[in-house]
């Protein structure tokens, strides 16, 4: 088996995918002339040792947390770490550590893009379970630079939106259970057609967006369409991605959402803006509290009514502004859609 591998495998798991991974992995073969790349989804930097510690007593494969440089072996597991993305190039692991996608970093997307543009045909890409839909994009540019898209059976992941995702929007190579994804992958790599391809212009041109993490309009205008959105994350113009098989907006600093991303991250910026407009309406509040009793002590009673009436008003619309607070946090426990 050569140190640098032909192939390489990107596998993207959210919600559900931790045991799903674990599943997985112990299946893959340890011979094949590939190496692995897994995004997951983490919430907390601590939790990226313990993947790889609950990975590695399932296979004998070297499995570690990806680091900036690292040389890709064959026969190894690389795992992204928490808040950074994980891209591959030349042979070589990248860490960025640019604007999320998708709302997460590492993202499933930006893998899967690397992995298109470095290896093209000999790019295999898994998704597993998970809400929402990041990852579809990446798939859609694996599947457009000829490599290979395997997908979780729905039917068995815990959440089976992100397979889903892909199923509905182009065609897979495989729709698999976890236990049968290991002889796909010897299936496919192993008996190779020897037609090589190479990433689409758009596609190379969004993984080095990942890479080099700086934008700039004049590259988002190559690939994308202005919208009447804005950035929920920078306030910047939205632009509508062209050419993608799941509509995709990104703006020039470099966040990137799909529709159905973009709609929960449009509802978490509406709530922090709107507690933000109820703490300053009570504080506010306050002040005019604090006003009348000062003009009233002193006398002034005109002036005290004044800020008595004005301090009610305030109050009135506190309240109406936590009614609308409790209706979006109720929507948002009902889910994003």
């Amino acid at each position: 088996m050569t140190a640098q591998p032909r192939y390489i495998v990107v596998i993207g798991a959210s919600a559900g995918g931790l045991n799903a991974l674990a599943e997985l992995v112990k299946t893959l073969p340890v011979s094949l002339d590939a190496a692995y790349c897994i995004v997951l989804h983490l919430s907390r930097r601590g939790i990226g040792d313990f993947v790889v510690h609950r990975l590695a007593k399932v296979t004998s494969m070297e499995c570690k947390m990806a680091a900036d440089g690292d040389t890709i072996a064959a026969g190894h597991i690389y795992v992204a770490p928490p808040n950074h993305h994980l891209l591959v190039k030349a042979g070589k692991i990248i860490l960025g550590s640019g604007p999320h996608e998708n709302r997460f970093r590492p993202s499933i997307d930006v893998l899967f893009r690397s992995a298109a543009v470095a290896y093209a045909s000999r790019a295999v890409g898994v998704i597993l379970s998970g809400m929402l839909d990041d990852g579809t994009s990446g798939m859609w540019a694996i599947k457009r630079s000829g490599g290979t898209c395997i997908v979780q059976d729905p039917n068995q992941a815990e959440y089976p939106d992100m397979p889903l995702s892909v199923i509905n929007n182009m065609d897979v190579d495989y729709v698999s259970e976890l236990g049968s994804i290991g002889a796909i992958l010897t299936e496919t790599i192993s008996h190779e057609e020897g037609i090589e391809m190479s990433a689409p212009e758009d596609v190379v041109l969004e993984s080095l967006i990942a890479e080099k993490t700086a934008v700039g309009i004049e590259a988002v205008e190559k690939i994308a369409d202005k919208s009447v959105f804005a950035c929920p994350d920078c306030g910047g113009n939205l632009w509508a991605v062209k050419g993608d098989v799941i509509n995709r907006y990104r703006c020039h600093i470099g966040h990137a959402y799909t529709e159905r991303d973009l709609v929960v991250k449009q509802a978490e910026t509406a709530s922090a803006t709107l507690w933000a407009a109820l703490r300053m309406m009570e504080e506010r509040k306050h002040l005019l509290r604090k006003l009348e009793l000062e003009y009233a002590q002193k006398g002034y009673n005109s002036m005290s009514q004044d800020h008595l009436e004005r301090k009610d008003e305030m109050q009135r619309h506190i309240e109406t502004l936590k009614l609308i607070l409790t209706d979006l946090q109720n929507h948002d426990t009902a889910g994003p859609y």
